[in-house]
């Protein structure tokens, strides 16, 4: 993998669990997202 690729992936990372951090437990469980579940989710959307 190139560092511009491992960058983007960095970011998107960090950009996916900055937005879901923000959202109240509420909101979370309405997505059917615990908060313990944010880092997984986000490395599955760095993934991508």
């Amino acid at each position: 993998m190139n560092v511009a690729r491992s960058f983007n992936n960095w970011r998107k990372y960090r950009q996916t669990v900055a937005e879901l951090g923000r959202m109240s437990s509420r909101e979370l469980a309405d997505l059917g997202i615990n908060r313990a579940d944010i880092h997984n989710i986000a490395r599955g959307t760095a993934a991508r």
